[in-house]
């Protein structure tokens, strides 16, 4: 399955994408700027959620 076609990532998977340590996906969650759902002790950030919060960190 291709990266774009991913309907959920973990906070691994997103925190090597984006070349960040996991302690700072962590953050992002625990602070509401990214919005996850916990299985367990697993989060899984939803694609479009992701998107979207690309959106908003991006500078102009």
């Amino acid at each position: 399955m291709s990266e774009d076609k991913k309907q959920f990532y973990t906070a691994q998977e997103l925190a090597e994408l984006l070349g960040f340590n996991i302690m700072t996906i962590y953050r992002y969650i625990k602070s509401g700027k990214l919005k996850a759902y916990k299985f367990g002790k697993d989060f899984r950030i939803d694609n479009a959620e992701f998107q979207s919060f690309l959106k908003k960190v991006r500078t102009k």
